[in-house]
């Protein structure tokens, strides 16, 4: 299994900007699929982009036309830009790699693939 770091949170006005890095131990192109998983308190789970191998890209349909996933195979990094941000995007949010291969929501975060520590992004204004 690879390891993962998450960095890029913070706190963010609401229609800001932010972009989330993913390190990824070893070679990202070994792992068949990358996610971004996101968890805030009292609220169900939800992984809310994903990006296989091959390149295809999905996205929840609370963050499509505002989230970009995309990965650098040379540095081996995972991004996640999220733009027009929302109050509800507050969560912490995870890289995950080899074990989400669906977006929506989960009421218990997943336990399969690798998973990095998280990071915290808050939207408030």
């Amino acid at each position: 299994q690879v390891q993962l770091a998450e960095s890029g949170g913070g706190l963010v006005q609401p229609g800001g900007s932010l972009r989330l890095s993913c390190a990824v131990s070893g070679s990202i192109s070994s792992s068949r699929i990358v996610s971004w998983y996101r968890q805030a308190p009292g609220k169900q789970g939800e992984v809310v982009a994903t990006l296989t191998r091959g390149g295809l890209m999905n996205y929840s349909d609370s963050v499509k036309g505002r989230f970009t996933i995309s990965r650098d195979n040379v540095k081996n990094i995972v991004y996640l830009q999220m733009n027009s941000l929302k109050p509800e995007d507050t969560a912490v949010y995870y890289c995950n790699a080899d074990g989400l291969y669906l977006v929506g929501s989960y009421s218990s975060r997943p336990t399969f693939g690798s998973w990095g520590q998280g990071t915290q992004v808050t939207v408030s204004s």
